[in-house]
């Protein structure tokens, strides 16, 4: 497995990389749109096309859009879109080979399950490292270990998911709150305003 990501480390370089991404969402873009309109290709590209046109249309109720901002404004979001959904079919994807990995160890398929364990005893022993690194001389390895990162129930040393998402959900929504309102404030873009109208111009339509 060691092998293997040595292997692949400049390919995941190359892909990682935000210009090489944004190439492969620009070709996938164009893919779409080339393809005909009674394939599934092309049937996703004009849903696409139909919701970029959308928000392009929510936007232009708030600010004044003409020819040369109407074009950024599409490709943006067409870009945007397809990047995100890029980002999100890749994330089940990782999902899915976790699970397909965690399955194979389990069941030691293919005999891997020592290649698999070895591996991820390396990453967990480097995570373990900084930790183990300021236990004062006095506290018993296991004592600390207990306290801090594998408790004697078996249980995570942190709060459930649903709890950590709402945190995390409440931090970033007071951290846009903030930035809209400075900008609000200190610049000349009211992006207050502009959302207020964002929000009024359905209802008012």
């Amino acid at each position: 497995m060691g092998v293997i990501k040595q292997m692949t480390a400049p390919i995941r370089g190359i892909v990682t990389f935000p210009l090489f991404q944004l190439a492969v969402v620009v070709g996938l873009i164009l893919f779409l749109q080339a393809a005909d309109d009674n394939t599934i290709f092309g049937r996703i590209f004009t849903g696409l096309d139909s919701l970029v046109a959308a928000t392009v249309q929510l936007f232009a109720a708030m600010i004044t859009v003409k020819s040369f901002t109407q074009s950024w404004l599409v490709s943006g979001f067409m870009i945007a879109y397809v990047y995100f959904a890029c980002l999100v079919i890749l994330a089940l994807l990782r999902i899915v080979i976790r699970t397909i990995v965690d399955l194979v160890g389990r069941s030691n398929a293919f005999g891997l399950r020592n290649a698999i364990a070895r591996e991820r005893g390396i990453v967990a022993y480097r995570a373990w490292v900084p930790f183990e690194r300021i236990r004062p001389a006095s506290i018993p390895q296991a004592q600390w270990e207990e306290t801090f990162a594998w408790p004697a129930d078996n249980r995570p040393p942190y709060p459930p998911l649903m709890q950590r998402l709402l945190f995390a959900l409440t931090i970033n929504i007071a951290a846009v709150a903030a930035i809209l309102i400075l900008l609000q404030l200190f610049t000349p873009f009211p992006v207050i305003t502009w959302l207020a109208a964002l929000f009024k111009a359905p209802i008012g339509g």
